[in-house]
């Protein structure tokens, strides 16, 4: 429990009945003890409602996944996918892989669903940007923003101190099994198991509390096996999607994958970014070689009905094909009981690995690398460099409500940049460019 939080003595949630002693009353219990509203309905479909219902979820839909949102180009259609699309999608494949394997459907899509909360506007560009300004207070991460979020930022649940007497957050209070799951990267800034350099991290420093509370009795560095669920539903859904969306774009041509000078490229894109540094570029044309073989892969599409229907299909045969991958040799290792928390490891074949990653390479290579967008990331970050000096200067003005308040009793510079940081990460695209135009015109 949080230190100063006197819990309510009440009866924990139940868990799901079909999978007996999967969930024990560990997994189930909240930070803040609180009591379940309804018979029948278990901990982690409330877990699910909170995070469907937050504002947080609802804000994905100003955020960029590839395309920036309400950029309505005229190569692309109206309604590009964005974080919030992403997330849905990413929550249909782990809800049925997860329940495949026997995990509880609720509780893995409620760590797909929560997995990119945190992230900021402009996606991976606007990380970078805020990892920059916030260099000296911890960093930014997407990630680890997405667990602060859950757990401080996000307005659903308060408990008084008992030191301050002071209303306190807990956020959406979610249980510690959903924590758990949400969480890819559970260390924090350079303490990655066998990567100290790494860039990825799973928690601040300032929510390490919480932090610790959720990985009880986990084993150091290692995610649970519904957090590896989501992350292989993530890699799945964003993979085969933003090809799909190449594709759809006119980016992607369908016949120049088969040209040896295109395929250099992608082996380039895809080397040390989706696969290791030294692998062979025969195992990425071999995986690629794969795919093109199916009768359902895309050789062509133009924009018809029938070509856009072709294409769905070829969508859901690649989902398809990625998840048994996974639930065949995963249940091949562990036999055909329920899998759960830290009683199973996910095994995805290489083979399977490296289609998903020759898919993330195509799409890299020829959508996110191009000319036009590379210009549009740097005027996005230089609004958001901009827009952290003009709060940091005039702030509390500029910051919402909420953050104005957290900004009053922060104790000290660093404890008020984290409060900016987590305003700018709160802001879709939209609105980022809006404030920053109010505050430096």
């Amino acid at each position: 429990m949080a230190a100063g939080i006197t819990p309510s003595h009440l009866p924990q949630e139940p868990a799901r009945a079909q999978a007996p002693g999967a969930y024990d009353e560990a997994a189930t219990e909240r930070w803040a003890t609180e009591p379940y509203k309804r018979p029948g309905r278990t901990a982690f479909q409330r877990d699910r409602a909170r995070i469907l219902h937050s504002s947080a979820l609802r804000r994905l839909a100003g955020k960029t996944q590839v395309v920036t949102p309400g950029s309505h180009s005229r190569e692309w259609d109206a309604s590009p996918r964005t974080r919030l699309t992403h997330s849905l999608e990413c929550a249909q494949v782990g809800r049925e892989l997860g329940a495949a394997l026997g995990c509880d459907p609720d509780l893995v899509e409620a760590a797909c669903l929560s997995h990119d909360m945190g992230h900021p506007p402009f996606g991976h560009n606007g990380e970078q940007a805020l990892n920059a300004f916030a260099k000296d207070c911890g960093g930014f991460e997407g990630n680890a923003q997405s667990l602060r979020l859950l757990t401080r930022i996000e307005p659903k649940r308060f408990v008084r101190s008992e030191e301050t007497g002071e209303y306190v957050s807990v956020g959406l209070n979610l249980t510690r099994a959903a924590l758990d799951a949400a969480t890819k990267y559970p260390w924090s800034r350079g303490a990655h198991p066998t990567r100290p350099d790494s860039v990825k991290f799973g928690v601040y420093e300032d929510d390490l509390p919480v932090f610790s509370w959720a990985r009880l009795d986990a084993p150091a560095g290692r995610t649970c096996f519904e957090a590896q669920v989501m992350d292989w539903s993530d890699d799945v859904a964003y993979s085969v999607h933003d090809f799909e969306d190449g594709l759809h774009a006119g980016h992607v041509a369908p016949g120049a994958l088969s040209s040896e000078t295109e395929r250099r490229g992608i082996w380039a894109v895809a080397t040390g970014r989706y696969v290791p540094e030294d692998t062979d570029p025969q195992e990425l044309a071999a995986a690629l070689d794969r795919l093109m073989e199916q009768e359902w892969w895309p050789h062509g599409y133009d924009g018809s009905a029938v070509a856009q229907a072709r294409l769905k299909d070829a969508t859901s045969q690649l989902i398809g094909r990625f998840c048994l991958a996974a639930e065949t040799a995963t249940r091949e290792a562990y036999g055909t009981g329920p899998l759960t928390r830290y009683a199973a490891e996910l095994v995805v074949p290489r083979a399977a690995r490296y289609e998903c990653a020759v898919l993330k390479a195509v799409a890299d290579l020829y959508v996110m690398q191009r000319a036009e967008q590379e210009v549009l990331r740097a005027d996005q970050r230089i609004v958001l460099a901009e827009l952290a000096e003009a709060l940091t200067a005039r702030a509390p003005l500029g910051l919402d409500p909420q953050f104005r308040a957290l900004f009053d009793v922060a104790s000290d510079d660093r404890a008020r940049k984290r409060v900016i940081v987590d305003q700018i990460a709160s802001l879709t695209d939209a609105a980022a460019r809006a404030l920053h135009s109010a505050l430096t015109r």
